[in-house]
C-alpha cells in the first residue's frame, strides 16, 4: 500500500522543519520504503499505523528515527577522489606554508555520514603532512545513528571495498572478526558531533579546510544561503571549502570565489583569494 497524501505531507513537513530537506511530490515510494524498517522497529504493523500513532501522540524519539531514515547516507572511501588529490597537491602545500608557526591543521567533514569521509581525510593528512605536523578532524552529521556508527569506526568487508586501497586497509585498520576497525593511531585525531547545518552552529574554533559535499543539493535556495553563511563563520579567512561536483556558491553567495584546485574546484572567501589565483566561473 502506497503512502497516503496526508501521511506524505506530515513526513515532508517534519523533515523540512527539522532538517530543511525538501521532499518533492513523487517521493512517496522512497519515503515508505525508508520507513518500513522504522515501523517494524517500534512494533507498528505498517508505516500508516506508525505515522497515525505519531500524529496522534508526538514522540521526539520516533521523529528522530524518521529524520535518520530519510537522511541520505551514500558514502565511500575517498569519494570522487579528485578533492582528495587537490587536498594533497594544492591545498596542503598552501596551508603548510601559511601555518608554519602553528604546524597544526583543523578540518571539518560537515556531512560525514558513517565516517568514511572524515577518516579518508585523516589518512590523507597522515600521509601528506610533513613530519612534526599535527591535525584534528571533526565530522558532523544530522543523523544520530550515523554519528554512532562513525564513532564506532567499524566497517564491513563490503564497506571497506568501496574505494579503500588494500595498502591503506592494512596500514590503518585492525581486523575484528568479520569487520575492520580504524586503528587507534588514526582514530585519536578524529571526533564526531551531531549537528544540524541549517540551525545556528555551535561556537567552535575555525577550520582550515571544510568538506561540505553533496549536502546543498537537498536544500532550497534560501537554506543554501543560510548554510553557506553559517559555514563561512567557521572557515578561517584563508581557508578552503570543497563542495560536491553538482554544487556551487555561484548565484547563491557572492562572498565566496571559486578557484581551480588541480583537476577540480574549491571555494575561498573573496578577500583570501591571491591576485594570481586561477578563478573559475
Amino acid at each position: 500500500m502506497s503512502l497516503s497524501q496526508s501521511d506524505f505531507a506530515f513526513v515532508s513537513t517534519l523533515v523540512r522543519r527539522e532538517a530543511a530537506i525538501v521532499l518533492a511530490p513523487g517521493k512517496e515510494y522512497l519515503v515508505e520504503a525508508r520507513l518500513i524498517p522504522v515501523a517494524r522497529q517500534v512494533g507498528a504493523g505498517s508505516v500508516a499505523e506508525f505515522l497515525a500513532n505519531l500524529q496522534r501522540k508526538p514522540n521526539p524519539a520516533d521523529q528522530r528515527r524518521i529524520i535518520d531514515a530519510l537522511t541520505t547516507n551514500e558514502t565511500s572511501w575517498f569519494r570522487d577522489r579528485e578533492p582528495f588529490t587537490a587536498l594533497t597537491d594544492v591545498v596542503l602545500p598552501d596551508l603548510v606554508k601559511n601555518r608554519a608557526s602553528q604546524r597544526r591543521l583543523r578540518l571539518w567533514s560537515a556531512a560525514s555520514s558513517s565516517g568514511q569521509e572524515a577518516y579518508s581525510l585523516a589518512i590523507t593528512l597522515q600521509e601528506a603532512l610533513p613530519t612534526g605536523w599535527g591535525y584534528e578532524i571533526m565530522g558532523s552529521d544530522i543523523s544520530t545513528e550515523m554519528i554512532k556508527r562513525a564513532e564506532a569506526a567499524e566497517y564491513s568487508q563490503v564497506e571497506v571495498n568501496r574505494g579503500l586501497p588494500a595498502t591503506q586497509l592494512v596500514q590503518y585498520f585492525e581486523r575484528v572478526g568479520a569487520h575492520w576497525r580504524i586503528a587507534p593511531h588514526l582514530r585519536r585525531n578524529v571526533s564526531f558531533k551531531h549537528m544540524n547545518l541549517t540551525a545556528p552552529l555551535p561556537a567552535i574554533p575555525p577550520f582550515d579546510v571544510i568538506f561540505l559535499r553533496n549536502v546543498l543539493i537537498y536544500f532550497d535556495v534560501a537554506t543554501k544561503k543560510s548554510v553557506l553563511r553559517n559555514v563561512a563563520r567557521l572557515l578561517r579567512p584563508d581557508g578552503w571549502l570543497f563542495l560536491g561536483a553538482a554544487e556551487t556558491t555561484i548565484g547563491i553567495d557572492d562572498n565566496y570565489e571559486r578557484v581551480a584546485a588541480g583537476r577540480t574546484s574549491a571555494y575561498r572567501v573573496r578577500s583570501a583569494v591571491p591576485a594570481g589565483a586561477v578563478r573559475k566561473g
